[in-house]
């Protein structure tokens, strides 16, 4: 399978009573699927998994695959705690008809490389799919290293790898020493890097209300190898970036943003709370400013 382009993973809305609104889910994925984005990953954190029982993932995979309706290909995200749950996250996405699986290190388990290696091959021997690797030592509390890929690297069905480690040198280590294995961005505020570098596709929270300008990024620097224009988007870009992966919110202003661009997104399950006031303000106006600067430079070709 190849991965090209912007692949959302899409934000679950909830009604009031944090029960999932899939009026809400269907407006989302329409807007995304118009505005050109190449793939929905369903299931990810962003679509806020962590707080989520497997029943419940695999009703918001089940419906998302319904309205997607074949339009663009639905990767089944499987991440969980326990290796049992990603087991049968993956099983239900091969069921229901997922294009692929994105597939990532247990949490808190902190796996040795080969443990983790096991834990992967046994998900891709049961489902027989296309697998999205997800690099995520910030959260995992180990890197997916050279013993990990030089073990699953073996298997046809290992097509790519979203890297989010942040570090640099990954970025340089999987273009270099591991060709055969896509690269896709899991840093937004590595895009441009991971473009240079010869990514062809991007994992990207911030699409989920901003679609077209994380297109204009990706057209730039994969399709047209324009980097002085992608620079330049990139620079747009950067406030953004900050708000996101900086600010501890992550998951609340992607789901605000897609407020902002007028889809309700409901409320955000606990642990974590909505953004307050000055948030939300803040938010508005970088996306304000983003949205002018960049469709100033796509007038300008």
């Amino acid at each position: 399978m190849e991965f090209n382009g912007i692949y959302t993973p899409a934000v679950t809305p909830f009604n009031a009573d944090h029960t999932p609104d899939f009026g809400a889910l269907e407006a989302v994925l329409d807007r995304l699927i118009t505005a050109g984005v190449h793939g929905i990953i369903s299931g990810g954190s962003t679509g806020e998994n962590y707080a989520m029982t497997v029943a419940e993932r695999l009703e918001v995979a089940r419906q998302t695959l319904r309205i997607v309706d074949g339009r663009v290909p639905v990767i089944m995200g499987t991440g969980a705690m326990l290796p049992a749950d990603s087991m049968a996250l993956a099983l239900g996405g091969k069921d229901m008809g997922a294009a692929a699986l994105l597939v990532a290190t247990p949490p808190y388990a902190v796996p040795t490389e080969m443990e983790n290696a096991l834990n992967t091959l046994a998900i891709d021997k049961a489902a027989d799919l296309p697998i999205m690797l997800y690099n995520y030592p910030g959260r995992m509390g180990v890197n997916m290293g050279e013993e990990f890929l030089d073990r699953v690297g073996r298997s046809r069905n290992i097509c790519a790898i979203k890297e989010s480690s942040g570090d640099i040198n990954r970025v340089h280590l999987l273009a270099r020493d591991y060709p055969h294995i896509q690269m896709s961005c899991g840093m937004d505020d590595q895009a441009l890097e991971f473009f240079a570098w010869g990514a062809q596709s991007w994992v990207c929270g911030g699409s989920n209300f901003l679609p077209a300008e994380h297109l204009a990024l990706w057209r730039a620097c994969a399709v047209d190898g324009d980097f002085a224009k992608g620079r330049r988007i990139m620079s747009a870009m950067m406030p953004l970036m900050r708000v996101l992966e900086q600010g501890g919110k992550f998951v609340q202003s992607i789901k605000y943003g897609v407020t902002v661009e007028g889809i309700d997104t409901g409320a955000i399950r606990p642990p974590l709370k909505a953004l307050n006031k000055d948030d939300k303000r803040a938010l508005e106006q970088v996306i304000r400013v983003l949205k002018t600067t960049i469709a100033a430079i796509e007038e300008e070709g």
